[in-house]
């Protein structure tokens, strides 16, 4: 045999990979795949979250309505209750009024709705609130 032919099966390197190199492989994907996975899992609830406030906003804005359109308006608390599980409350004002005040012909009412939901961890909640003019006599 030829010197040349003896350095050259020397020198040759055995084909495929290693055990070392194939579980540094494995552990680099499962890294990626558990940085992957918990980034797909925050879109999810992200999403969720947004469409539980985008609901309540909804309510919220429906109650307010309902108030707002309304012929005559009664101090105190309301609550209710939507089909999903929101609920709602009201508190309407009269507001207080100074003796310039009592000249004009309305009175000024403060309307608060809040819209509660449960997201299993306890309560999570969205409230508005506004002021209502109305003629004198149709508020009580």
């Amino acid at each position: 045999m030829s010197n040349w032919l003896q350095k050259k099966i020397v020198l040759q390197r055995p084909q495929g990979f290693t055990l070392i190199e194939t579980l540094v492989a494995v552990a680099i994907l499962a890294i990626s795949l558990i940085v992957v996975l918990q980034l797909f899992s925050g879109g999810l609830k992200s999403g969720r979250v947004s469409d539980e406030y985008t609901r309540g906003i909804f309510y919220v804005r429906e109650k307010m309505e309902e108030f707002l359109l309304s012929d005559k308006l009664e101090e105190g608390v309301s609550e209710g209750e939507f089909e999903d599980g929101y609920r709602w409350v009201a508190e309407i004002l009269r507001l207080e009024v100074t003796e310039e005040d009592e000249k004009l012909p309305f009175d000024s009412f403060g309307i608060s709705v809040k819209v509660i939901w449960d997201t299993g961890g306890g309560d999570k909640y969205f409230e508005i609130a506004t002021i209502r003019n109305v003629e004198k006599g149709k508020g009580s």
